[in-house]
């Protein structure tokens, strides 16, 4: 017969009926729930964990533009190694447009002019910002959608600087990179015999007025301490004076108008005048020195005296 509809269709065959008895061993002692379902893959949440445990590690590794951009407004601006002025000699080139090449001087104003562009403000840039300068008026003007802009320096006359005093070749000399004081008096075939020690490094500050730097070469050849050699800038002057001087006379081999050495003593001056003769005597020596006021005085040193510079040695005969 069919089944009636709504009702469930056994297809396992008739229905059967369960005692009271089953029944109630199955209230009293129920049967433990099959789990069916499958378990959950654990990559995913160790992936989610080890997520959770990086985040703060990379957020503090990763730089933000925040602390740059400050230190870019509070840093003081650095001046180009490699300045452009007037009087400076330029070559000018356009990647892929050589019709806008040009070679030009650096005019009073400090610009200079472009072909299409017209004049451009380049002095007090170096060569590369000069580029970025000339590409973005050439940029600007619509003139080129991208250019590519270079600039060389062939003549460099704007910065220089001068050497004077004793030394072989003094002149004035171009300042085309870092240059110390040791490099310009090189420059210049280095100094001369009567050469001080002290040399002075003189430089313009804001409003013109000379700074008189003294700088012992000496001390920075021969110190225990290391020293940098101040650097030369443009506009700066070297001036290097005549070193302190002796003079010796009597009864010694050579006298004669000698260099005064630092440290000298007594005893190495009568060595530099070629020693006392035989008729004199090393312990009767006098000195004839300046004081404050100008005025002469004779002193009778010891051998171990230092000399000073305009001293005027004397070494007499001996008595017997």
């Amino acid at each position: 017969m069919p089944p009636r509809p709504g009702r469930p269709h056994d297809l396992t065959g008739p229905r059967r009926h369960r005692s009271s008895t089953e029944i109630g061993r199955m209230i009293t002692h129920p049967r433990a729930p099959t789990c069916t379902t499958r378990r959950r893959p654990t990559s995913a949440l160790v992936a989610l964990l080890l997520s959770i445990v990086l985040a703060p590690s990379v957020l503090a590794q990763t730089p933000t533009s925040a602390p740059v951009e400050a230190q870019a407004g509070t840093g003081e601006a650095i001046d180009p190694l490699l300045q452009l002025g007037p009087g400076d000699a330029i070559s000018i080139k356009v990647f892929g447009r050589p019709e806008l090449d040009t070679t030009t001087y650096i005019s009073d104003d400090g610009t200079v002019p472009v072909p299409l562009a017209g004049p451009v403000r380049i002095g007090g840039l170096s060569p590369a910002q000069a580029s970025t300068r000339v590409a973005d008026a050439l940029r600007q003007g619509q003139f080129l959608i991208d250019p590519q802009v270079t600039i060389f320096l062939v003549e460099f006359r704007s910065q220089q600087a001068s050497v004077l005093g004793q030394v072989q070749s003094p002149g004035r000399f171009p300042i085309e990179s870092k240059v110390s004081v040791f490099d310009l008096i090189a420059q210049a075939g280095g100094t001369t015999e009567d050469g001080a020690d002290v040399i002075y490094l003189l430089r313009p500050d804001g409003n013109g007025v000379i700074e008189r730097h003294p700088v012992d070469l000496r001390a920075l050849t021969e110190g225990s301490v290391a020293q940098v050699a101040p650097t030369v800038q443009g506009g700066d002057s070297i001036f290097v004076p005549r070193a302190g001087q002796f003079y010796i006379h009597g009864e010694v081999q050579s006298p004669n108008m000698y260099r005064l050495e630092h440290g000298m003593t007594v005893v190495q001056a009568l060595s530099r005048g070629g020693g006392v003769t035989q008729r004199g005597s090393s312990n009767r020596v006098e000195i004839r020195r300046r004081d404050a006021d100008g005025q002469f005085m004779t002193l009778r040193p010891e051998l171990t005296d230092l000399v000073q510079a305009d001293d005027v040695i004397l070494i007499k005969e001996r008595i017997f």
